[in-house]
């Protein structure tokens, strides 16, 4: 599919990600290449992330993999294989972003963070955003998107690997976002009316979704 199909929808934007995760057999080869690399070490803990609606330029989607500790561990423990969504611009209403953790003797405790309001001026604004996922649901509508593009060839801030299979639009916009995620990152992340707080426990009522 090609620029000139204009706009394309999906009810589950997981679909869309079928061939994402398909490519991932390749990665054990770059990375034992050193062909792909992360921008830094995660955590290893997984967080989600809910939205009301995320609108994005020049999204961009390939397959990576992350790196709990180095890019030269050699323990398949430490790495993630991910699907890397991008944007050089996103707006996001109603950001929901939840982490929990297991602390000893004390049980689980969920950290949730929100902001974003209900006009534009309040909107979540970032820069160069880029998203180390590996689960998404969505209803998403994209303009001009190129599947299965070289994800060496694809618009910054993105930096597939040559020959890995990606996917390009000149515009996305998702509505109820929500997304698993092992890493986020942007060059500037302006957070209108940022709430953040802790919870006892994990799931429903507590975590994001």
């Amino acid at each position: 599919m090609s620029q000139t199909y204009g706009k394309t929808r999906w009810k589950r934007f997981a679909l869309v990600m079928v061939p994402s995760i398909a490519a991932t057999a390749a990665i054990g080869v770059g990375l034992a290449n050193n062909a792909l690399a992360a921008s830094f070490s995660i955590s290893g803990q997984k967080f989600k992330v809910y939205a009301d609606d995320l609108q994005g330029d020049n999204f961009a989607q390939y397959g990576d993999v992350l790196h709990h500790t180095n890019d030269k561990d050699p323990n398949p423990k430490a790495h993630e294989a991910v699907a890397v969504s991008t944007f050089s611009h996103a707006t996001i209403q109603h950001l929901c972003q939840s982490v929990t953790t297991d602390i000893p003797l004390l049980g689980k405790w969920t950290l949730q963070l929100h902001a974003g309001g209900d006009t534009k001026d309040k909107y979540v604004q970032a820069d160069n955003l880029v998203i180390g996922l590996n689960s998404l649901e969505a209803d998403a509508q994209f303009d001009n998107i190129n599947i299965g593009q070289d994800a060496s060839t694809l618009p910054s801030p993105a930096k597939g690997g040559a020959g890995m299979f990606g996917q390009t639009a000149t515009h996305a916009h998702l509505t109820n976002v929500k997304q698993t995620a092992w890493s986020t990152s942007a060059s500037s992340f302006s957070l209108n009316g940022l709430k953040l707080g802790l919870a006892q426990g994990d799931g429903a009522g507590v975590e994001c979704f």
